[in-house]
């Protein structure tokens, strides 16, 4: 049996496209922004920082199949990019059935429901696709955007853990947070 690729996935408003080597210039406008990186480096990226994620970026799509970061487009334009890929730290849990859900967009994109949107159809495709059993997502505490759209997509609360970082961002003394959610979890909020 071939293992399965990446799907290209839509919503209403988004193409989610497999990341791929065409996609890199999007991906250095977009970590060129000091406040999308905010929370992640609290400074903009260097293009030769671009370049070297995006070589694992797109390395993360062969480790599960199926797995891996979209490019996101609405009427041609990017707008971000969303992954959906295996944990990579002990304290994540087991590989098996499992993948770490994340988005970053362009700040002109922000507060148009667009996050959640491309986060939903990456639920749906882990879930209805892929056969996961739980998804989960992490992020700053003090990052209040991105937790709020975590529990607009029916993830919940899990926990709050403390890392070692080498130069931490202001508010990392306040943790960082995970939210999930589970695949039964997931069935049953379609229903309502």
């Amino acid at each position: 049996m071939r293992p399965m690729s990446q799907a290209t996935l839509s919503t209403d408003r988004i193409t989610l496209v497999p990341l791929s080597d065409e996609h890199l210039e999007y991906e250095v406008e977009l970590d060129s922004d000091p406040e999308v990186m905010r929370f992640l480096t609290g400074r903009a990226r260097t293009r030769a920082e671009v370049e070297a994620s995006h070589r694992q970026r797109l390395a993360a799509a062969g480790r599960v199949p199926g797995l891996g970061f979209w490019a996101g487009f609405v009427d041609g334009q990017f707008v971000g990019w969303w992954i959906l890929m295996p944990p990579t730290r002990a304290d994540q849990g087991p590989v098996e059935g499992q993948a770490e859900l994340g988005y970053r967009l362009l700040r002109r994109y922000w507060r148009q429901g667009l996050a959640s949107e491309g986060a939903r159809e990456l639920l749906r495709h882990g879930f209805e696709d892929l056969g996961l059993t739980r998804i989960f997502a992490e992020t700053m505490t003090v990052n209040t955007a991105s937790r709020a759209t975590m529990s607009a997509i029916g993830m919940e609360y899990v926990r709050t853990f403390h890392m070692d970082w080498e130069d931490p961002l202001p508010g990392t003394e306040l943790g960082e947070v995970e939210y999930a959610i589970t695949r039964e979890q997931w069935l049953a909020s379609r229903v309502r």
